[in-house]
C-alpha cells in the first residue's frame, strides 16, 4: 500500500470521518488486520476560519502548504485535502509538494459523469456555493451545470455549517432546512445534489432525502482509496 497524507481539522469531525472510512475501505479490500497508512496534519480550525472570514487566503494558501510539505518530507505518496472549502487554496498547495493533491473536486465530477448527470445542486459553504473554484472545475473538466440555493437559504446553510455541524451539533430543525433547499432546488431542475461540505453527509446520514444526493467525503475518500490500494 501507498502512505496517504490528510490534511485535516477543518473541521475535526469530518476528518475523523475520513480517518473511519479510510481504515474501513483498507479492512473491507484487503481483510484481516490491515488498516490505511496514514500521516495527519490537523490544523486549528479557528485559525483557519478567521482567515475565511476576513478573506486572507494567501495566509491561509502559507499554512496549508506548509503542512503539506511537512507530509511530504514525512513520506505521503500523494494528499487528501479533507474539506471542500479549502481546495480554493488547492493550486498552492499542489505547487508546494511534489506529490499529487488527489482533488475532491475530480472525484464528485467523475461521479456525476458516471451518472450521467448534467444539472446539479451544490450545498455548501457561502464560499463554496457563491465562488467559482468547485463550480468551474465540474463545469469546464466534467460539463455539469451547477445550481446554488437562494441567498437567505446559503446564509442559513452557511450558519448552520460553522454554528453547528463543525461543533458536533446535527439538529432535527437543520436537517429540516436542508430537505426544504433539496425540495426547491429539486423543483428548478436539479438531478441531483452534492453535499459539498464535508459535514453535511454526517446531518443527512440515513434520511430518505427528497432529492438523490452524492456525499462529496464519501467520493474523495474513494479516491484515496484507489490511490492507496493500487496495484494490491
Amino acid at each position: 500500500m501507498r502512505q496517504l497524507g490528510i490534511l485535516g481539522g477543518m473541521s475535526w469531525e469530518s476528518t475523523a470521518s475520513y480517518y473511519r472510512l479510510l481504515n474501513q475501505g483498507v479492512r473491507e479490500r484487503l481483510g484481516g488486520l490491515h488498516s490505511a497508512p496514514l500521516l495527519l496534519h490537523s490544523v486549528d480550525f479557528a485559525e483557519v476560519a478567521e482567515l475565511q472570514h476576513r478573506g486572507d487566503w494567501l495566509a491561509a494558501e502559507a499554512l496549508l502548504a506548509k503542512a503539506a510539505q511537512g507530509l511530504e518530507q514525512a513520506g505521503a505518496t500523494a494528499l487528501l485535502l479533507a474539506t471542500n472549502t479549502m481546495h480554493k487554496v488547492a493550486p498552492a498547495i499542489e505547487a508546494a509538494v511534489d506529490i499529487p493533491l488527489l482533488h475532491i473536486g475530480d472525484a464528485v465530477g467523475q461521479a456525476l459523469q458516471d451518472q450521467g448527470v448534467k444539472r446539479a445542486a451544490l450545498l455548501g459553504t457561502r464560499f463554496t456555493m457563491q465562488e467559482d473554484f468547485y463550480r468551474q472545475r465540474l463545469a469546464e473538466r466534467f460539463d455539469i451545470e451547477v445550481m446554488i440555493p437562494s441567498a437567505a437559504q446559503m446564509t442559513e446553510i452557511d450558519r448552520v455549517i460553522f454554528a453547528e455541524l463543525c461543533q458536533g451539533q446535527f439538529l432535527p430543525q437543520a436537517r429540516e432546512f436542508y430537505l426544504d433547499c433539496l425540495r426547491s432546488l429539486q423543483a428548478q431542475g436539479a438531478e441531483v445534489a452534492i453535499l459539498g461540505c464535508t459535514e453535511i453527509g454526517l446531518l443527512l446520514d440515513g434520511i430518505d432525502a427528497p432529492l438523490p444526493w452524492l456525499d462529496s467525503s464519501a467520493l474523495h475518500v474513494a479516491m484515496g482509496l484507489e490511490w492507496m490500494l493500487g496495484g494490491v
